[in-house]
C-alpha cells in the first residue's frame, strides 16, 4: 500500500489548509481512512477517520472546523481544516486501513499555525 500525502503547510491562526492523501495498492480497497496528527513532544492522535460509507469520527478539539471526506472513485482522503489554531500546529499523518485489520500510514505532512 503507497499513501502520497499533499497539502500542509505555513498558514496564520483563523486560517484554512486542505489536506489530501492518495492511496493505492489494495486490490480490496480502502475500509477506514482518514488522519493522525502528531505534535511535537506528544504522541501521535487521532484527528478523523471516515468509513467507506462515509461515516465519520472526529477528535473533540476539531470538532466543527475540520471536515474529513472521501472520494471511493479515486482513494483519496481529504481533511479540509478551518479556523486553525496554533494547538493544530502537528504533523498530520495519511491513514488507511484494508479489511479491518491492516493499517497504513503516509510519511506525514507538517501543518504549522502561527499566532
Amino acid at each position: 500500500v503507497q499513501l502520497q500525502a499533499s497539502g500542509g503547510g505555513l498558514v496564520q491562526a483563523g486560517g484554512s489548509l486542505r489536506l489530501s492523501c492518495a492511496a493505492s495498492g489494495s486490490r480490496f480497497g480502502f475500509n477506514n481512512m482518514g488522519w493522525y496528527r502528531q505534535a511535537p513532544g506528544k504522541q501521535r492522535e487521532l484527528v478523523a477517520t471516515v468509513s467507506r460509507g462515509g461515516s465519520t469520527n472526529y477528535e473533540d478539539s476539531v470538532k466543527g472546523r475540520f471536515t474529513v471526506s472521501r472520494d471511493n472513485a479515486k482513494n483519496t482522503v481529504y481533511l479540509q481544516m478551518n479556523s486553525l489554531k496554533p494547538e493544530d500546529t502537528a504533523v498530520y499523518y495519511c491513514y488507511v486501513q484494508v479489511l479491518f485489520r491492516n493499517d497504513y500510514w503516509g510519511q506525514g505532512t507538517l501543518v504549522t499555525v502561527s499566532s
